[in-house]
């Protein structure tokens, strides 16, 4: 049965007008880092749900999550109108598989996501797990424009505070930005392009692979990195790539 935690927002972040991000404070049950829970508002009498990941770590004092305004959808323009002292339900407990523990080791971790599945690696790379367990850490956000490279200042903190271990990556779609790759992410990796701006080749024996965002990037990429040999991770079957739609 699902726990209904009643919770107030303490900050809403704007980063573009469709792009948002609440921090809530609310008493919820512990969770593993990258993984998901609802969010609700009562709408015309009646709760209204959505799924959404955590954004911040486990041990923060607040939960965050990164959303966009979905045309037509009943939630998510009425969270963006939110205001801090504005209540919200927080479902309990947490849930999904996208998480650290359920990646095999090895010597790159590579995170790639798109739009706001950014949030769930944002989430554990606030951990000390992935540092701990892996040599390089490459994390890959692609957006169509470059005002939605959202949360520059914290990816800037884990380059200045592990400068050797970890790596950004931004792509661009629809528009030039110095300093992002342009095009689709399985392109860049079947051209080879993603590699040469990590200088770090993926493949079956070193490489971790994470898979966040749309469906039409996940399955594009892992049809990539099935030619490569690299397979899909399973509990009873361990693989390189760990895959999550997320929407």
């Amino acid at each position: 049965m699902v726990d209904w935690a009643k919770g107030t927002v303490q900050k809403r972040i704007k980063w573009t007008d469709r792009l948002f991000s609440l921090q809530i404070e609310a008493n919820l049950k512990p969770f593993t880092a990258g993984q998901f829970t609802r969010l609700a508002l009562q709408v015309d009498g009646e709760r209204v749900a959505r799924p959404y990941s955590f954004i911040n770590s486990p041990d923060e004092s607040h939960a965050e999550f990164y959303f966009n305004i979905v045309e037509e959808g009943p939630l998510s323009g009425r969270l963006a109108s939110l205001n801090p002292g504005d209540s919200i339900e927080v479902a309990q407990p947490a849930h999904g598989f996208f998480t650290l523990p359920e990646v095999p080791d090895g010597k790159h971790l590579w995170m790639l996501a798109t739009g706001t599945a950014l949030g769930p690696y944002l989430s554990f790379l606030k951990t000390d797990e992935p540092w701990k367990r892996f040599e390089k850490l490459i994390l890959v956000h692609a957006v169509r424009y470059a005002d939605e490279l959202s949360y520059a200042e914290t990816i800037s903190g884990f380059a200045e505070k592990h400068p050797e271990q970890f790596l950004f990556i931004p792509f661009v779609s629809r528009e030039q930005h110095e300093g992002a790759l342009e095009g689709r992410i399985p392109a860049a990796i079947e051209a080879g392009r993603l590699e040469g701006r990590a200088g770090i080749h993926i493949n079956a024996t070193d490489s971790q692979v994470m898979l966040c965002g749309n469906l039409g990037m996940i399955q594009d990429t892992t049809e990539v990195l099935n030619k490569r040999g690299l397979t899909k991770n399973k509990r009873r079957e361990p693989g390189q790539i760990t895959t999550e739609k997320y929407w």
